[in-house]
């Protein structure tokens, strides 16, 4: 299956696609999220956390919570950012609230490995 945005990669990736190919700007992404050690997505993760509640928050009080979801994601992000980088980082973000889970992140990490790769694409295999 080939994808090129980060809900068309979380969809695979919770559907236990064999073998991803992700194309364009996401594949870059993909290679600093896997890529990345165990400590540093720990810090990583846990900023991350801050900012996907704090949309899913959002998004469940249809905007009420808009001011402290802000705030948490400008918050929030800074270890993630210093880890990941802006671009991984968003990436990393918009793939969890696309499908509303965190464990697309888990799955993606542990369960997929590069086969390939190349400037703009990466084959990713179940493993």
């Amino acid at each position: 299956m080939s994808v090129t945005t980060e809900k068309e990669l979380a969809d695979a990736v919770n559907r236990n696609e064999d073998t991803i190919v992700i194309e364009g700007d996401l594949a870059k992404k993909t290679i600093r999220i896997k890529a990345t050690g165990t400590v540093a997505w720990a810090v990583a993760i846990g900023s991350i956390c801050i900012v996907f509640y704090g949309v899913i928050a959002t998004v469940g009080t249809g905007g009420v919570a808009t001011p402290v979801a802000g705030f948490a994601a400008v918050a929030g992000s800074g270890g993630a950012l210093s880890v990941l980088g802006a671009a991984a980082t968003s990436a990393a973000i918009s793939m969890a609230v696309s499908v509303r889970s965190l464990s697309v992140l888990k799955k993606l990490r542990g369960n997929y490995k590069i086969v390939s790769k190349s400037d703009n694409k990466v084959t990713l295999k179940r493993s």
